[in-house]
């Protein structure tokens, strides 16, 4: 007796179509978030970055008496705020040959814009560091972070007045939260950052979160009262 054959199921296009559908609506709900997870990690391996800075920061300070990193400035560039000029300081603690091509933890991994300006170097140090306070308060705008250079004087690890509130080390560009328009760093009141304070903690915050300096601006560089002073008081 011949076998009967059964019947091959298969998707009807409509089921198809169906299939299709579904898989677009789940991708359109799944996506969105998704991508806020990948921004979030990134953002957590930025922040990681700014904790091995502070490590390095910790050895150079038990290296040399206490004292943060200082130089004299000058009316070219890059002045030692900037990442290119304090990077030398710490680059013999972080273990690593550091140039442009290999900047270790002195790239946050989404930073397109420093790794094509300012040599791979996404982090600035806060000149309040190696200028006294009485040198910060006598600095009034944003001009006088990059012109008119004030004889450096190195300042100690003691001298923090309030380390939980006072930024040593920041990001530049809000990378982790795109902003419309220019991106002028520290000198807008736009995007948010992540930022390393004095204690060694680090925090993501919002320009708007930071305690206005000297020159009207959310500017580390030019705290009130200098590393005597605040850049930000906590939640």
């Amino acid at each position: 007796m011949p076998k009967i054959k059964k019947p091959i199921k298969a998707f009807t296009l409509m089921e198809l179509l169906v299939v299709i559908a579904v898989i677009a609506l789940l991708l359109g709900i799944f996506a969105p978030s998704l991508g806020k997870a990948k921004m979030k990690a990134q953002q957590v391996v930025c922040m990681n970055n700014l904790k091995q800075i502070n490590l390095a920061f910790d050895l150079y300070l038990q290296s040399n008496n206490e004292t943060y990193p200082c130089a004299e400035d000058s009316n070219g560039t890059p002045w030692l705020w900037m990442g290119r000029g304090w990077r030398p300081f710490i680059e013999p603690h972080l273990g690593d040959n550091i140039d442009a091509n290999s900047p270790s933890v002195l790239l946050c991994p989404v930073d397109r814009k420093s790794e094509e300006l300012y040599d791979s170097t996404s982090y600035s140090y806060s000149m309040s560091f190696y200028h006294s306070p009485e040198q910060i308060d006598s600095m009034n705008s944003t001009a006088d972070t990059y012109s008119n250079p004030q004889p450096s004087i190195a300042q100690r690890r003691l001298s923090v007045a309030r380390p939980t509130e006072k930024i040593i080390v920041g990001e530049w560009f809000s990378v982790h939260e795109r902003i419309e328009g220019q991106d002028k760093g520290w000198w807008c009141w736009l995007g948010r950052r992540n930022y390393l304070f004095a204690d060694g903690h680090a925090e993501f915050l919002k320009a708007t979160d930071i305690i206005p300096a000297r020159d009207g601006n959310p500017n580390p560089n030019l705290t009130i009262h200098g590393i005597k002073g605040s850049d930000y008081l906590g939640r």
